[in-house]
């Protein structure tokens, strides 16, 4: 069997489209403990619409032009399809603040909001991405 040196492993290694701080992943777990399995959505909306929003499983609905970015924490993250647009080329982390938002996010009532943070991807790594799929679909 053939090793593969570290620093080529290295190169041929996925790139997340999106990560989560242990902060959001200890808060994660809390609203998993009340609520079950959970799923992420940032839609293209005004004010906190725009922000990463956590539901229980199932109870968002998808839509047919959404895109699943990734798992973040064992949660599914998705990305209403003209905001990826904006975003595609830049890996996002989420992570929490104190203050209350003005959405339906399961983490409002404890005081906390998710937040993305963001940067982008270097030449190299576009080369790397997790793919997405939209509607069911790779792309």
């Amino acid at each position: 069997m053939e090793t593969i040196p570290f620093a080529e492993a290295v190169m041929t290694e996925t790139v997340k489209r999106v990560l989560v701080t242990e902060t959001a992943a200890a808060l994660i777990d809390t609203l998993r403990a009340d609520n079950g399995e959970l799923m992420f959505h940032q839609s293209g909306g005004c004010c906190d619409g725009s922000q990463p929003m956590c539901y229980p499983k199932g109870e968002f609905r998808v839509g047919a032009n959404d895109v699943k970015m990734g798992t973040i924490h064992g949660c599914e993250f998705f990305m209403s399809g003209d905001q990826f647009e904006y975003w595609k080329h830049t890996q996002l982390t989420i992570d929490v603040v104190k203050g209350r938002g003005a959405s339906f996010s399961l983490e409002i009532p404890l005081g906390v909001r998710f937040i993305t943070q963001s940067r982008l991807f270097t030449d190299e790594e576009s080369e790397r991405l997790e793919p997405t799929t939209r509607g069911g679909q790779e792309e």
